[in-house]
């Protein structure tokens, strides 16, 4: 069976058949079922084709498919799956299904919502499944379609900026995706857009380092990299829930799974020479990102800053050079694609009550409604990487897995290690000064006079429930996740050391320290 062609092309065709639903009282009930149902079966196939289908042992592509598209042009619809989609791929399913869910209150032209929604769910998984450069341009812009809408259509008083803003960064960015693409393709005696063959190309180092730049541009926007960070806080102080959920929870990953896949493992040459400068900007990441979360007042934006900090932590991984540090970017990708959906579901529904983002005129939330104020912490616990949780072990893997590197000097090594504690002693504080204005600050009494501050239904608490769980799963049993991709992160880090002579001449590095083997699995650096 064609299991990821299927998986990608059942939510879009699903969508189709949205606009002949009957819908009489015309509030979207149907069709929001409809949706639902469609996302938890595709879902289920996802998960259907891991267990049945995906060997964790091997580090190469699995469900391989390819077919000739449009081979005028050399275009082929090629997918598979590795350690790096794969965790990615089911992340999407389950990220997806419960924004469909989140989406419940949509009643205003509910047709076209789920409709961009489930066009959406395809389009995403997609991007981490192709193997073609030419067709992954071409889901990539894809995607950037439907969330234009939903921010454009479906967002708040400034929903026209700020949709505007990001389809000129995104879109501008994905051009440099489609000039470095055409240029790999044709480089060398043969032309071809399938990725394995062009990282097999023997492309010298300063035409590498050309790709490198037009591809850095394009992901750094998505990732985001400070300083092309400004389209994201903007997007989330005017989007819905569920579209918060999709843009913390999968697509930022788009970007770090593009620069793991095309930067570092199709350009390593290039990656040895500028992952020093990439280091840097993770650590600008992390403090200004922190820093200027601390100072905001507006509830989404304060949490858009912190995914921007997160994040800094991959950056950081991907620039390791050690098995261990990529794996926990791999799993700070993971690990944020459910704590920052969980965050901003619930600023949406805390908005929904209050009708106000600006932390001065909240306070008391947490006296009235109980349920609210324990996901609330829960989940902001969960965001300040607290011991137990998935945000711990992935940013330790990477403090641990940077301070073994010997791409690096003791110096250099010890300084960014000091400057991204820094951003790690600053997120707490930030955290859970906002969770005491939310939850203990003084009672706003015209708030709680003229809104109905109801308590979590149990829609919501479903939600947070089946977020949390794998939070603190990966938390307490990291190697439930590390085992799904450390043969491929393992494979790239090898050929990544390769590249850097100070690392390929050493015969034997640091191991991964005793106490963190039984949970994370990752085999020794120096192997």
């Amino acid at each position: 069976m064609p299991w990821l062609t299927t998986i990608i092309l059942f939510p879009i065709v699903a969508s189709l058949l949205i606009p002949f639903i009957p819908d009489k009282e015309g509030k979207g009930r149907p069709i929001r079922w409809y949706a639902l149902v469609i996302g938890l079966i595709d879902f289920a196939l996802i998960v259907y084709a891991f267990y049945t289908q995906y060997d964790l042992s091997y580090p190469g592509l699995q469900l391989v498919e390819s077919y000739p598209w449009i081979p005028q042009i050399g275009l082929n619809w090629s997918v598979g799956a590795d350690g790096l989609s794969m965790p990615l791929v089911i992340l999407t399913g389950f990220i997806t299904t419960l924004a469909t869910l989140a989406a419940w209150p949509v009643t205003w032209k509910p047709r076209l919502f789920y409709f961009l929604l489930l066009a959406m769910y395809g389009g995403q998984i997609a991007v981490f499944a192709v193997q073609d450069m030419l067709l992954f341009f071409l889901v990539w812009e894809l995607e950037l379609i439907p969330v234009y809408l939903l921010l454009a259509i479906w967002g708040g008083k400034q929903r026209q900026y700020a949709a505007t803003k990001f389809i000129l960064y995104t879109a501008g960015g994905s051009l440099f995706i489609l000039i470095a693409a055409l240029a790999m393709a044709f480089y060398g005696d043969t032309v071809t857009f399938d990725m394995r063959a062009i990282a097999a190309k023997d492309m010298a180092v300063n035409f590498q380092l050309w790709m490198y730049a037009a591809f850095f541009i394009a992901y750094a926007v998505k990732l985001p990299i400070i300083p092309f960070h400004t389209w994201l806080p903007d997007a989330h102080g005017e989007a819905t829930a569920p579209v918060h959920m999709l843009l913390a929870g999968i697509l930022l990953k788009m970007g770090g799974y593009a620069y793991i896949r095309m930067n570092a493992g199709m350009l390593p040459d290039a990656h040895a020479i500028v992952a020093p400068a990439l280091v840097i900007f993770g650590v600008v990441n992390i403090v200004y990102a922190a820093l200027t979360s601390f100072a905001q007042r507006n509830l989404k934006r304060k949490i858009a800053y912190s995914s921007i900090s997160h994040m800094g932590f991959v950056i950081i991984g991907i620039a390791s050079f050690t098995d261990l540090g990529l794996s926990g970017a791999v799993l700070q990708m993971v690990s944020h694609g459910l704590i920052g959906a969980s965050l901003f579901f619930l600023v949406g529904a805390t908005y929904d009550r209050t009708h106000t983002l600006m932390l001065d005129e909240m306070g008391g939330v947490g006296k009235r409604m109980g349920k609210m104020f324990s996901m609330w912490t829960a989940c902001s616990l969960a965001s300040l990487a607290l011991p137990g949780m998935s945000g711990f072990v992935a940013e330790l893997m990477v403090f641990v897995g940077f301070a073994q590197s010997d791409a690096y000097n003791p110096t250099f090594k010890a300084l960014v290690i000091l400057l991204a504690a820094v951003g790690v002693i600053l997120t707490p504080i930030y955290l859970l000064s906002m969770l005491r204005e939310i939850c203990y600050g003084p009672e706003n009494k015209e708030l709680v006079e003229h809104q109905a501050l109801i308590d979590a239904e149990p829609r919501e608490v479903f939600i947070i429930a089946c977020l949390l769980v794998p939070i603190i799963g990966i938390g307490l049993y990291p190697k439930i996740l590390t085992q799904v991709y450390d043969a491929t992160t393992v494979q790239l880090t090898e050929r990544l050391r390769e590249s850097v002579p100070a690392i390929a001449q050493k015969q034997q590095m640091p191991e991964t320290p005793l106490a963190l083997q039984p949970f994370i699995g990752a085999p020794s650096i120096g192997k």
